[in-house]
C-alpha cells in the first residue's frame, strides 16, 4: 500500500514540476522583450550577494551595505561608458572597414609562402582555397553582424537603452536588498516531508551557478583586461578590441582563446610581418600567459571544481536557448544548464538506488545488499 502511495505522490510531484517548467518556458517566450533588464539587474544582485553579505559582518546594516555597492557598480559603469566604450565602438567600426584589406593582405603572405612551404599538390588547389576561405569570411563576418544586429534589436526592442540602463539598477538595488527574505520566504514554501532533499539540491544548483556567474565571470573580466592591455601595449591595430573580446567570450571552451588568439595573430602578421617579427612574438605570448594564468592560477581560485557543467552541455544550452528565446535566452543558458546538470546527476543518484536498477528478484535483492544499499519498500 505504502508503494502505491509513494508512487502516486511521486506522479503528482512530477505532473507538478512539468507543469511549471512549461509554464516558465511559455513566460519567457511570451515576454522576452521586457525581460532583459530584469534578468540582468537579477543576474548583478546575484553576482554582488557575497560582497552585501561580507559588508554586513564588518558592521554595515543590508540596506547601507546595498547602496554602497550599486553606487560603486554604477560609477564603474558610467566610467566604463564614458570612456571604454567609445573607444570599443570605434575600434570595432574601423575593424569591419579593415577587413577586406586584412583579407587580401593575408592571402598575399600565404601566396609569398607558398613556393618555400608547401608541395606542388597543394599549390595546384591554392586557388580554389583562397576561394573557399573568401567564402568562409564572407559567412563569418554576415553572421557576426547578424548577431551583433539581433543583440541590438533585442536591446531596442525591450523599450529602449535608456530603460535597460535605469531598470537595471533599480531591479538589482530591491533584489540585493531582499535577497536573504526572498530565500527565507521560498524555502517556508517547500513541503516539510522533501525540505531536506530539496535544499540539498538547491544547495548544489547554487554551488554550480555561483561558480560559473561569480567565479567564471570574474575569470572573463580579468583575462578581458589582461588581453586588451597587453595587446595594446604591444601596439597591435584593435588590440583592446581583440583582447576584451576574447576574454568576454572565456566562458565557453577552447573557443574564446581560439577566436582571440586567431584574431590578434591574423592582425599582427599583416601589421608587423615580415619587418618586426618580434612584436608578432610578443602578440603570442600575451596569448600564451593568458592561458597560462587562467589555468594555472584563475582557474583553480574562483572556478575550482564546483561548476559541473560539460562543455559540450554548456554550448549547447547557450546555442539552444539563444536560437529560441534571443539575447534574453543567452543570459539564462548558464543556469538553467546549471539546474539541469544537479537535477539530471540528482536523478540518476537515485535510479541507482531503486528498484528500477537493481530489480526485485532474489538476484537484485541479493545486488542491493552487497552495495549496502537500503531495501525499499
Amino acid at each position: 500500500m505504502e508503494q502505491k502511495v509513494s508512487g502516486a505522490s511521486l506522479k503528482r510531484q512530477v505532473t507538478f514540476w512539468v507543469i511549471v517548467l512549461v509554464v516558465f518556458i511559455g513566460f519567457l517566450y511570451l515576454f522576452s522583450t521586457i525581460l532583459l533588464p530584469f534578468i540582468a539587474g537579477m543576474a548583478v544582485a546575484y553576482f554582488l550577494d557575497p560582497v552585501a553579505d561580507r559588508l554586513e559582518r564588518i558592521g554595515l546594516s543590508r540596506l547601507m551595505a546595498t547602496v554602497v555597492i550599486l553606487v560603486s557598480f554604477v560609477l564603474v559603469f558610467a566610467l566604463a561608458l564614458t570612456i571604454i566604450i567609445p573607444i570599443i565602438i570605434n575600434q570595432f567600426n574601423d575593424f569591419i572597414q579593415h577587413i577586406p584589406a586584412y583579407v587580401q593582405q593575408m592571402q598575399q603572405l600565404v601566396a609569398k609562402a607558398q613556393t618555400m612551404v608547401l608541395p606542388d599538390w597543394i599549390r595546384n588547389q591554392l586557388g580554389a582555397i583562397k576561394d573557399n576561405f573568401s567564402s568562409i569570411m564572407s559567412d563569418g563576418l554576415s553572421f557576426v553582424g547578424g548577431l551583433f544586429a539581433q543583440i541590438w534589436s533585442s536591446g531596442k526592442a525591450l523599450v529602449n537603452i535608456i530603460s535597460l540602463l535605469v531598470v537595471t539598477p533599480v531591479v538589482a538595488f530591491y533584489i540585493l536588498l531582499d535577497w536573504d527574505r526572498m530565500i527565507a520566504k521560498v524555502d517556508n514554501w517547500i513541503p516539510r516531508d522533501h525540505v531536506a532533499t530539496v535544499r540539498q539540491i538547491a544547495t548544489e544548483i547554487n554551488q554550480a551557478i555561483a561558480g560559473f556567474i561569480r567565479g567564471q565571470g570574474s575569470l572573463c573580466i580579468i583575462l578581458g583586461i589582461y588581453y586588451g592591455v597587453g595587446l595594446s601595449l604591444v601596439g597591435l591595430n584593435f588590440g583592446l578590441l581583440i583582447g576584451l573580446f576574447a576574454g568576454m567570450i572565456s566562458f565557453i571552451p577552447y573557443v574564446g582563446s581560439l577566436v582571440g588568439l586567431i584574431l590578434a595573430v591574423g592582425v599582427a602578421l599583416v601589421q608587423f610581418w615580415p619587418d618586426d617579427y618580434l612584436w608578432v612574438g610578443l602578440t603570442l605570448a600575451v596569448f600564451f600567459t593568458g592561458q597560462f594564468l587562467e589555468g594555472n592560477v584563475l582557474q583553480p581560485k574562483l572556478v575550482g571544481e564546483s561548476v559541473g557543467l560539460h562543455p559540450v552541455w554548456l554550448m549547447f544550452a547557450l546555442f539552444a536557448f539563444g536560437a529560441l528565446f534571443g539575447f534574453v535566452g543567452l543570459l539564462v543558458a548558464v543556469p538553467a544548464a546549471a539546474a539541469c546538470g544537479v537535477l539530471v546527476r540528482f536523478a540518476l543518484s537515485r535510479y541507482l538506488q531503486s528498484d528500477l536498477y537493481y530489480g526485485r528478484s532474489e538476484a537484485g535483492k541479493a545486488r542491493r545488499a552487497k552495495a549496502g544499499k537500503p531495501e525499499n519498500n
